[in-house]
């Protein structure tokens, strides 16, 4: 059975690179162009050019496209995927393997959120790679080893959803001020969640705080 996939990736070099690859592992892979939703012209949907039946499908994206899953085509005459939808393995939907890289929890924790059930080393060999889309277009999950300590990192989130919201805000330059109004907090309040934020990531300061979470990909 040919496995049919489609590739997200912000860079198009390295979204064609991997195309080719999967595509010499015989493989039916297709760009996915982030945002847009179009994909590059190939065989029609669910068949290869040698007219066998390409299922399940499979979407491989890289950990910055992972708020660009809207962009997932819909099968005919029905609405386009949603986030969740993506990630289940079934003929009508595909199922969602993330390529990302170590030492970066946050960006695996919004995986795990959106339901992948692939996670594949981006700096890893290209064979790992092409175990995981197999292991996931079986219905199994696939963890790259290199991510496990990670994976089990990701799943204790260091700062509450208020906490990552205000240093986000921080993070753009935004005073305390713009940041109480924007999040209709008082600027008391603003101030203890920074003071929370920087001490639970073991920061020196503000700009120490946001450092260490943009590096975990936490913002």
């Amino acid at each position: 059975m040919v496995i049919q996939v489609m590739v997200m990736h912000r860079v198009d070099i390295m979204r064609d690179a991997l195309v080719a690859l999967l595509r010499m592992e015989q493989m039916l892979a297709e760009p996915l162009l982030t945002g847009s939703g179009r994909r590059a012209p190939a065989c029609p949907p669910g068949a290869s050019p040698q007219g066998e039946v390409a299922l399940p499908l499979v979407c491989v994206a890289d950990d910055d496209c992972l708020e660009d899953l809207s962009a997932l085509p819909a099968p005919p005459g029905e609405a386009p995927c949603t986030k969740a939808e993506a990630a289940r393995p079934g003929q009508d939907s595909p199922v969602l393997l993330v390529l990302t890289g170590p030492r970066r929890p946050g960006r695996l924790r919004r995986a795990i959120d959106v339901g992948a059930l692939g996670y594949v080393d981006k700096y890893g060999a290209p064979g790992r790679l092409v175990e995981g889309i197999r292991t996931v277009a079986s219905g199994e999950r696939f963890v790259d080893e290199s991510l496990a300590f990670d994976f089990l990192q990701a799943g204790q989130t260091l700062l509450t959803p208020r906490e990552l919201n205000v240093l986000s805000l921080a993070a753009e330059g935004a005073p305390v001020g713009d940041i109480a109004d924007a999040l209709h907090l008082a600027c008391g309040t603003v101030r203890n969640y920074l003071a929370s934020a920087i001490r639970k990531v073991g920061g020196r300061n503000r700009l120490d705080a946001i450092r260490i979470s943009r590096r975990a990909g936490w913002i």
